[in-house]
Parts: structure tokens; sequence; C-alpha cells
């Protein structure tokens, strides 16, 4: 029984041996499996381009987002490469202008890699699949484009006070149209945008720039004076002529009215002497009095003679002539006593005993002592 029990156990060993190498194996099966699976997929994530090479060389670029498939290296390698938007700058770069100026200028550069297999390729082959060397070289290409592009603009397109005429958006559209092939050839490298970061002046460039602006703001000051100066002249010319236009028609105006005053001033005595002739005469007499005898006046004159016989006569009766020879001496009045109301005279219309005196008598009388230098009936002094 005990040679049996130990034949027994030595057969038991070697299966238990077999049966562990063999689990072995399977589980290092699975490792190898689960390696070689996962050095098989290729991960491509939004924004990067993953670029399959087999023994170094390109075979495949993936673009799209999502799980793929390759041979396990060392056959087949995968190189990704970003295809987010980069930044850069061309720092600060002294050029002149087409009106021969300095300026500082610092432009900012937006590119990227574009998702065309060909040239994520070419990118690869140009910089390495390292993006700060591209940058560095595009900071090259954008400093020498900035030399091109300003002598094409003067600095008045640049810097003005007057928005319409600066024309930035040209000078930064054609420093991207120059750059934007020659990159896209040389290193596959698309270009979004670029754009004007910063534009100074240096100080002597400064200095002329204030003293043209001066000038030309001299100049627009003196133009607009002269225009000023101008309009003013010719309001002040139009006023002095339509002043003179206005005086003339109101002139003419009072011509007319003075006219018309007169005539009906004239009809208005012409009225009053055919309605009573002898109250008529007495009135104008003592108005004719009233405007040569004052405080101070000192006449000689016969008391019969016109209008000063109405003092001693009174108003004329019974169609007395107003004129006749001398009645005595003349006296001398040093100021004429107040005048004694004269007698009702009668209605001439109603009362035939009063003699209305003729208009020729009355006429001679006043041509005799030239009372009324006109036909109106003004008073002659």
């Amino acid at each position: 029984m005990n040679t049996a029990a130990l034949t027994g156990t030595a057969t038991a060993g070697p299966k238990r041996s077999g049966a562990r190498l063999a689990i072995r194996l399977a589980f290092a099966g699975i490792i190898l499996a689960g390696a070689a699976v996962v050095s098989s997929d290729v991960m491509v994530t939004d924004g990067e381009a993953v670029v399959v090479t087999r023994f170094g060389d390109p075979v495949r670029v993936l673009t799209r987002p999502g799980l793929a498939w390759k041979i396990p290296a060392p056959i087949d390698s995968t190189i990704k490469v970003d295809l987010r938007l980069h930044t850069t700058s061309s720092g600060v770069q002294d050029v002149g202008t087409r009106d021969g100026l300095r300026i500082l200028v610092q432009a900012f550069l937006a590119w990227r890699v574009p998702s065309d297999p060909a040239r994520i390729q070419q990118f690869l082959r140009a910089t390495g699949n390292n993006p700060d060397e591209a940058a560095r070289q595009l900071r090259s290409f954008v400093g020498s484009a900035l030399q091109i592009t300003a002598s094409d603009f003067d600095l008045d397109d640049l810097v003005n006070t007057d928005p319409t005429k600066v024309r930035l958006a040209a000078f930064e559209q054609q420093l991207q149209d120059t750059i934007a092939q020659q990159v896209l050839a040389i290193y596959g490298v698309q270009i979004e945008q670029v754009g004007v970061e910063r534009l100074s002046l240096p100080a002597e460039t400064l200095a002329a720039t204030v003293a043209r602006m001066r000038s030309e703001r001299e100049t627009v000051a003196a133009e607009r004076t002269a225009e000023g100066l101008r309009i003013a002249a010719q309001i002040r010319s139009d006023a002095m002529r339509d002043a003179r236009i206005t005086i003339a028609n109101a002139q003419a105006d009072a011509a007319a009215i003075e006219a018309q005053s007169r005539e009906k001033a004239a009809e208005i005595y012409g009225a009053t002497y055919a309605r009573d002739p002898s109250l008529y005469l007495m009135l104008r007499s003592l108005d004719t009095l009233t405007a040569i005898v004052g405080p101070r006046t000192r006449l000689i004159l016969r008391t019969d003679a016109a209008p000063f016989n109405v003092l001693v006569q009174g108003p004329p009766q019974g169609g007395a002539p107003q004129g006749g020879p001398p009645q005595g001496n003349s006296p001398t009045i040093d100021r004429p006593a107040p005048a004694a109301p004269p007698p009702s005279a009668p209605d001439a219309a109603n009362d035939p005993a009063v003699a209305t005196p003729a208009p020729s008598t009355l006429a001679a009388t006043a041509s005799e002592l030239g009372l009324f230098g006109r036909s109106e009936g003004q008073v002659a002094r």
C-alpha cells in the first residue's frame, strides 16, 4: 500500500505542474493580445491630426476625431499634429512709409495648420512638428512683409484725426496677402488673421509729424478765416444794398404821402376859402402873424397893410378892399398888443349885404406881401 500511494502521488505532481503552465501561458497570451490591441488603436481628438508612419515614412493622416487602427509598433507609429489656432507677434519693427517717415509697427499673426493631409505632411517636413519653430519662421516673414507693405502707404493713411482717411484695414489686408501664399507654400501653414498690434513714432518722426499737422491746421484755419471774411463782406454788401433799397422805397413812399397830404391840404384850403372867404383870410393872417411875430420881434410896418390891418380894422366887412393908400404914418411896434377878438363876421351865404372878395384880390394881396411862397399855403418868413 505504501508503494501504490507513492506511485499516485508522483503521477499527480506532473499533472498539476502542466495545468499551472497552461494557465500561465494563457494569461501571458491575454496580456500580449491586450498589449497588441492597445498598441494598434489610435485615438484622434478634436483639434489635432494623427500621422501614421511605417518605419518612419508617413502612410496615413487621420483628421476625423474618433478611434482608428494601425499595425502595432514597431511597424507603425503615430505623430500628433496640433491643428488649433496659434498666435505670434512680430515684435516692434522700424519701417519707412511712402512719404519718407519712419514708424514703429508691431503686428500679430494668427495661424493654424489646415486639416489637409498634404499640408500636414508639409508642416511636418518643414518644421519637424515644432510650433515654436514655425512661429519663429513666421515672425521673420512678417518683419520682411512689414517693410514692403509700409512703403505703399503714407503716414496719414495709418494715423489721422479723420476716420474716413484711415486705411489701417487695407494695410492689414495687404500685409496678410503678402505673407499668406508664401507661408502656405513653404510651411503648409494657413494665415487666419494679420493685424497691427502697436503703432508709434520715433522721437524725430513724432516732432516732424506734429509740425506738419500744425502747419496743416494753420492752413485750414487761414482758409476758413478767409472764407468767413468773404461771407461777412458779402453779407455786409447785401445788407447795405437792401438798406439803400429800403431807404429809397421809404423816400418814395414818403414823397407820395407828402404829395397826397399837400393835395389834401390844398383841397381843404380851397374848400374853406369857398365856404367863408373872410374867415379864411382872417385865420390865415393870424397864422402868418403867429409865424412872424415872436416875443423878441420888432417890426416897423404900416398898420393898414395886410395882414396887420386886421389888428386895427378887424376882418374885412362889406367887400372893403384889403389894401389901400397909406392912412398915415407907420407906427413903431415894439411888441404887438394882444388883438381884440374880431367881431363876428356875418355869414356871407345868408346875408346878402356881406360882399365876398374876389379870389384875385386875395391872390394879389398874398403876392404883394410875399406871405405865401407856394400854392400849398406855406408861410414865407
